[in-house]
């Protein structure tokens, strides 16, 4: 079954790849590279050298009653990456509300397009019809002055990546939560879109623009489904703080999706329902992360737990108890946070699963609020049994294989082959493994205060920063 696993998801990433005569590939169409969020390039660089670097601007926003000025790139920010006959480019949103076509050689901006506020998550690419035309589908912020009780917000919309023209847009409803922004991934399977939302629930609605329907002057896709990432218990412990941040990912028959209700939820392909619930109580915002032996990683925060956060490795075929837990490593706490972000882990985890070199053990990486970038073997523990994060059950601990400071981050860590790019507040960090198994850091850059997550592809790094540009980061010419 775990090989099983590998093989349909290399299949996966080569038939992207590889679309035989379209003049269009996707090579990075969604956060995390795939439906398993578990891909993040194919060869990384051995310096950090600045290649160039494109003005993102800044823009404002409302955070509660206070307007704020945000520049650059913000969480999740992933770049993604498409080649039209032969020429690489980069889709990518930013703070200044704007989405930026931009080619990926020089950094020069093709196209924009204004959303109604700030662009922090990472939008999807999906080729529709007769794959001729590719859409992005991506979330922003609901609108600086708009109400979250209004009946016209559009925080999500498609747009055609040809010219940035507009597709359609999705209306979102406020709810339980008080947050009516979109900063998830879209998660798109057989042609339908899975969709966590901060008004707290989890969507499922049909993209394609041949079946939208007029709405004053544009389009609105139907939704097919929605269901509540919560229950009246979390609106006791969480009060309004219902938002789900994360992005769905696929394994098997089911999505799983992380919530900031404290729920780690699995919903059925089949039967169209949730059918799985494992509670944890913590805000999570980071996404779920599939490894090679049908598991998934799961990452938690700090807020709301009287333990310490850190990461799950769940195995959802089993009950969705305390029987399910592989293992829980705890991160340390911030002293110097506020009321969020005391500790655990934001970002999602990755797994060397797809990129593995044979001397190296399947290794999973997260950068946590502490500072440190830890790397585990994921597919083994030792004989440490440590607390959960609400201190009701002790659970075996992978073996930690190196921690690294890196400063405090919640950008998700990338390993590919036997590198690693880790991004943070302090700047972008690169790693490599010895032959002998070592972690040894190679290089770090100072770039501004990062916060997104990076992509990488023919040794070169993409990544956005909080100091207002987009950086091509790797080995420049001699």
């Amino acid at each position: 079954m775990r090989s099983f696993i590998r093989i349909l998801t290399l299949l996966g990433i080569l038939a992207t790849l590889l679309q035989a005569g379209s003049p269009l590939t996707l090579i990075n169409p969604t956060y995390l590279g795939n439906e398993q969020r578990n891909y993040y390039g194919n060869a990384a660089p051995s310096r950090l050298d600045i290649i160039w670097k494109t003005d993102i601007g800044e823009g404002r926003t409302k955070v509660g009653q206070a307007e704020r000025v945000w520049k650059g790139s913000g969480w999740t920010g992933q770049p993604l990456m498409l080649e039209e006959n032969g020429r690489l480019f980069l889709v990518h949103g930013s703070l200044d509300h704007r989405v930026r076509k931009i080619d990926a050689l020089g950094g020069e901006v093709i196209w924009t397009c204004e959303f109604p506020d700030a662009i922090k998550g990472t939008g999807t690419l999906w080729q529709f019809g007769d794959r001729s035309r590719t859409m992005l589908i991506q979330g922003s912020r609901r609108g600086l002055n708009a109400s979250t009780w209004s009946t016209e917000l559009y925080p999500l919309r498609a747009l055609d990546i040809a010219d940035g023209s507009e597709i359609w847009r999705y209306h979102v409803m406020r709810g339980e939560s008080f947050s009516t922004d979109v900063d998830g991934t879209p998660l798109i399977y057989r042609d339908t879109v899975y969709l966590g939302l901060e008004n707290g629930y989890f969507v499922v609605f049909d993209p394609d623009p041949e079946r939208t329907v007029p709405y004053k002057q544009y389009f609105r896709p139907k939704t097919l489904e929605k269901h509540p990432l919560f229950n009246d218990g979390d609106k006791i412990l969480h009060g309004q703080n219902l938002v789900t941040e994360s992005s769905p990912a696929r394994l098997g028959n089911r999505l799983y999706i992380t919530a900031g209700s404290g729920h780690v939820y699995g919903y059925d392909l089949t039967t169209r329902k949730i059918e799985w619930d494992f509670f944890v109580g913590a805000d999570m915002d980071g996404s779920p992360v599939v490894t090679f032996d049908s598991c998934i990683l799961v990452p938690v925060e700090k807020e709301y737990i009287s333990g310490q956060g850190g990461v799950f490795k769940l195995d959802p075929s089993k009950p969705a108890d305390s029987s399910c837990v592989v293992w829980y490593f705890p991160t340390g706490d911030d002293a110097t946070a506020g009321s969020a972000w005391k500790g655990g882990v934001v970002a999602s985890p990755a797994v060397n699963d797809l990129t593995r070199p044979e001397n190296l053990p399947h290794i999973a990486g997260f950068s946590a609020i502490d500072g440190y970038l830890y790397l585990v073997e994921h597919d083994s523990t030792d004989t440490a049994r440590v607390w959960g994060p609400n201190r009701e059950h002790r659970y075996p601990k992978p073996r930690l294989i190196a921690s690294r400071w890196v400063g405090k981050g919640i950008s998700t860590p990338l390993l590919i082959g036997n590198r690693i790019v880790s991004a943070s507040y302090s700047g972008v960090s690169l790693f490599e493994f010895s032959p002998e198994g070592k972690v040894l850091r190679l290089q770090r850059r100072y770039i501004g205060g990062v916060e997104s997550t990076p992509f990488v592809h023919n040794k070169r790094i993409y990544v956005g920063s909080r100091d207002g540009y987009l950086y091509c980061l790797g080995e420049a010419e001699e």
